[in-house]
């Protein structure tokens, strides 16, 4: 337990709940961080090595990126012990399990996350009536298709490139991480004039100085291939994606990708967060002392989550689109505003505008911190 309460502090979290059901293999937890601007939104998230820290660091960020997205929801997030690929029937037992084991916990809604996708939202729903990102067969909007946080990353990448002198037309661009967020992050991007210079995943890097086809990349990864299979460019290990000499380095894959064992490896000018908590402390204050800017998780990659809270309430997509581009663009130019006025590291001054809006929200609720 004191593993657990190292992490508390005076926003939460509000409620960890430990799921064991050995009939079915189900090993499983949810997180509720705080509820005080309503109730959490947050992804499931399935992977065999996830556990109960990592899913308490992910709900607070989902709190400080839902605050920091004016939206009416609160922070959370659970996680599935077990491999995402098992076959589907196997799956679909797991996870309608679990849905049914938080029946009654009417503050968090599930969202989709690594290893789960809107099949597994439509069981949720069938099973409890709490999911976002829906099929569209249910009146959902499928944020992962579309690219919701990809859209959401093109706009961080506009309002953040002059605070470092950056021209995104010809920008280069390094993706960790070519799944659902970065293959959408390098599309958008692409659109604008950047060049993808190189992509990885699971199974390796590939890379190409003069720019790799996005479109043919994307239906590699499509079809279920790997970036490996790109037949125009160099083959590399999967952590050497780190070393690209780029322009723009985006994590859209686990959290702590970056450390300080490895963050004076990366050659870049801007850093834009696809993935919820990829670095560590250190390994941003390092980029910071060197003058690199990074946009942090909560700011860059809100798109997904203000998208699915959309859907929610029942707006349309390009509704949704619109208001991602509107709260990202004013979000990312209201946190490096006080970052140059005030001389904080980004994701200070992102904390501190953030977590304003949950005390305020905290302050009027019955039992508030007053």
């Amino acid at each position: 337990m004191e593993d657990i309460f190292e992490f508390a502090d005076d926003l939460g979290p509000a409620k960890i709940i430990h799921v064991h059901e050995p009939t079915v293999g189900l090993k499983a937890v949810l997180v509720i961080d705080n509820v005080a601007c309503g109730p959490s939104i947050g992804g499931l998230r399935m992977a065999p090595d996830v556990s109960t820290a990592e899913c308490i660091r992910l709900a607070r960020a989902m709190t400080l990126k839902n605050a920091a997205a004016g939206l009416p929801h609160g922070g959370g997030k659970s996680v599935l012990y077990g491999d995402p690929r098992v076959p589907r029937e196997r799956k679909e037992r797991l996870i309608r399990s679990f849905a049914h084991a938080l029946r009654n916990e009417a503050d968090y809604v599930f969202g989709p996350d690594m290893g789960t996708d809107e099949a597994c939202m439509a069981w949720i729903k069938d099973e409890i009536g709490r999911a976002v990102g829906l099929p569209v067969a249910l009146g959902g909007i499928p944020l992962d298709e579309i690219g919701a946080t990809g859209w959401g990353i093109r706009h961080a990448a506009e309002a953040a490139a002059p605070y470092c002198q950056l021209d995104l037309r010809g920008a280069r661009v390094a993706i960790q991480g070519f799944g659902a967020v970065g293959k959408h992050s390098a599309r958008f991007l692409a659109e604008r004039g950047a060049v993808l210079v190189a992509a990885s995943d699971s199974q390796g890097t590939i890379y190409q100085p003069a720019g790799l086809h996005v479109g043919d990349l994307m239906s590699l990864k499509d079809s279920g291939k790997t970036v490996c299979d790109y037949n125009n460019g160099q083959k590399l290990d999967r952590e050497a994606v780190i070393d690209v000499d780029c322009d723009i380095w985006i994590p859209a894959a686990r959290p702590d990708v970056v450390r300080a064992d490895n963050v004076h490896r990366l050659k870049t000018r801007m850093v834009l967060q696809g993935a919820n908590i990829p670095f560590t402390e250190d390994a941003e204050r390092a980029l910071h002392d060197r003058g690199v800017l990074v946009v942090p998780d909560f700011i860059a990659n809100a798109g997904g989550v203000i998208c699915a809270a959309m859907e929610y309430h029942g707006a349309t997509q390009a509704a949704a689109f619109a208001v991602i581009e509107e709260k990202i663009r004013a979000n990312t130019k209201a946190v490096l505003a006080t970052v140059k006025s005030e001389r904080l590291a980004p994701r200070r001054a992102a904390e501190r505008m953030a977590t304003g809006r949950i005390k305020q929200a905290m302050s009027y609720r019955r039992f508030s911190l007053s």
